[in-house]
């Protein structure tokens, strides 16, 4: 079903690609950003950035990946009825 999705209508095969690489980076900046703000949220400190530690960044990327995925996917699926 897959490789169909891929060539039916003569999709571009690079755009699951494209979806795939924007959503990752992009997305790990926010949660980078978002993992920051909700471990210091009750310091007093307006603005606090921390970088994950290793084991929590392998996390976050694992879970990217999993959504990156499925972006991708529906990418390729929507973008035969529209």
């Amino acid at each position: 079903m897959f490789d169909f999705c891929l060539t039916h209508r003569h999709l571009p095969k690079h755009l699951f690609l494209v979806s795939f690489v924007v959503f990752i980076f992009l997305n790990l900046i926010e949660n980078i950003i978002h993992f920051s703000a909700g471990k210091h949220f009750d310091d007093e400190k307006i603005i606090h950035f921390e970088m994950p530690s290793k084991k929590n960044l392998i996390k976050i990327v694992i879970i990217m990946f999993i959504f990156a995925f499925l972006q991708g996917i529906f990418t390729l699926l929507l973008s035969n009825y529209f």
